[in-house]
C-alpha cells in the first residue's frame, strides 16, 4: 500500500508534540474537505464555497448583505460577488438593494435554490457521517469536546491579545 504524502510527513518525532498535533488536524481537514468537494463537484456539479453560500442564506430566510456573506465565509467580496453572479445565474438565488442603502444588495434562496440546498445538506450530512465513520461515538464526543476546549483557549488568547 502505497503511503500518502500530506502535511504530517514534515514532522519526525523530535518535533514538539503540539507541532505534530497542528500538523495531523490540518491533514485530516484537508482530507474531509477534499472529499467533500468531489463528492459536491460529481454530485451536483457544485463547489464548496458555493454549497456554504448557500448554506449561509439557508440558515438567513430573511436575506443577508452581500458584505454579511463575505464576513461569515471569510471571504473577499469579489469572491462572493462571482458565486452570487453564478448562482443568480442558475436562478438559486435573489438579489435586492437593501432598503435605506441602495449601494447594498440582499440575496436570498429562490425557491428552487432552497430544494436544490436541501438535498445537497442531505446528502452532505450523510457524507460527513460516513467520513468519521471510523471512530465511534463516544470517541467522536470525546474529540468533540477536547475541539472545543482548544477552540476556547484560542478565543481566548485573541481575546488578550486585543486588549
Amino acid at each position: 500500500m502505497q503511503q500518502i504524502v500530506d502535511l504530517e510527513s514534515r514532522t519526525t518525532r523530535d518535533d514538539h508534540l503540539s507541532v505534530r498535533v497542528w500538523l495531523r488536524l490540518l491533514a485530516c481537514t484537508n482530507l474531509v474537505e477534499g472529499r467533500i468537494a468531489g463528492k459536491l463537484r460529481e454530485g451536483f456539479d457544485t463547489t464548496l464555497p458555493r454549497f456554504d453560500f448557500l448554506s449561509q442564506l439557508e440558515r438567513n430566510p430573511a436575506g443577508l448583505r452581500m458584505t454579511e456573506i463575505s464576513k461569515r465565509m471569510m471571504v473577499t467580496g469579489g469572491n462572493v460577488t462571482r458565486i452570487a453572479d453564478q448562482l443568480l445565474g442558475e436562478g438559486l438565488i435573489s438579489r435586492t438593494v437593501a432598503p435605506g442603502d441602495r449601494r447594498a444588495a440582499i440575496v436570498r434562496l429562490t425557491a428552487a435554490g432552497r430544494r436544490a440546498f436541501a438535498e445537497m445538506a442531505r446528502r452532505h450530512e450523510r457524507w460527513i457521517v460516513e467520513l468519521f465513520g471510523g471512530l465511534t461515538e463516544s470517541e467522536r464526543t470525546q474529540l468533540y469536546a477536547l475541539l472545543a476546549k482548544l477552540k476556547r483557549h484560542l478565543n481566548a488568547l485573541e481575546s488578550d491579545a486585543a486588549r
